[in-house]
């Protein structure tokens, strides 16, 4: 099947916007101070990390590390039993993820830090996270707890959708593209995620309650905890972060 005309010049467009939007952000990045930044957010699923993320990744030249993300880019190399623990919404063994972490972190544009969204999600992921910042000369700067109540999120899970590349997240409700499906910058189609549904989601809330929540208590202990109030609009949400990180 031959593409039209009007097909090929859509995907020029496309690209030529990617490639500005790229160029323009290395040129901003340039102007930023040197400082090495790493956070890491911490919240159930839905409650919008992935959202502020974009926002801070841009401010201040970040990468995002989503430990979701990563590992359905890696799936088709995992072994049967990972593939079933992520199919079912659980968490897959520590070695695994730790693994795609560390060698995500060593990436040109970790330069001047890093966001890891959906890691450490165990005490002993938090420990093995420090042996090996300790052993790069570096530390956790602040760690953001979105606080938001279990009954908010599923119509939050269940309205996502995702834009692949980029990892920019539109809400049916909350947060709609311009455009009925399709990505405001570039266009692109936008998905909604296999993991986006009500009863995955039940079961990703349960994992979360009892294996995440004492990494906040570890970090608190730590002085470096920052509760996000998750439940008002994104906006506000974002006004919030930023006050708590003096952008």
């Amino acid at each position: 099947m031959t593409s039209s005309p009007s097909s090929s010049v859509d995907s020029e467009n496309i690209e030529s916007v990617g490639l500005m939007a790229k160029s323009l952000r290395r040129m901003k990045c340039s102007t930023k101070p040197d400082k090495r930044l790493i956070l890491i957010l911490v919240g159930p699923p839905g409650s919008g990390k992935g959202t502020q993320s974009s926002m801070i990744k841009d401010e201040y030249c970040l990468c995002h590390l989503a430990t979701g993300d990563m590992l359905r880019a890696a799936k088709a190399t995992l072994g049967v039993k990972e593939k079933e623990v992520m199919d079912k919404g659980g968490f897959v063994s520590d070695d695994c993820v730790i693994g795609i972490i560390e060698e995500a972190m060593k990436k040109p544009s970790c330069k001047k830090g890093f966001i890891l969204d959906g890691f450490p999600r165990s005490v002993v992921q938090a420990e093995k996270l420090n042996e090996i910042l300790a052993r790069q000369g570096t530390k956790i700067d602040e760690v953001l707890n979105f606080v938001i109540d279990d009954a908010i999120l599923e119509e939050r899970i269940t309205g996502r959708w995702t834009h692949p590349s980029s990892g920019r997240i539109y809400h049916t409700k909350y947060a709609p593209p311009k455009v009925h499906g399709v990505d405001d910058i570039t266009g692109e189609p936008l998905i909604q995620r296999d993991d986006d549904t009500a009863i995955v989601l039940k079961s990703r809330l349960e994992a979360y309650h009892k294996q995440t929540e004492p990494v906040i208590d570890y970090y608190a202990k730590k002085g470096v905890v920052a509760n996000i109030h998750a439940d008002k609009l994104p906006k506000d949400v974002s006004a919030e972060v930023k006050k708590v990180l003096s952008l």
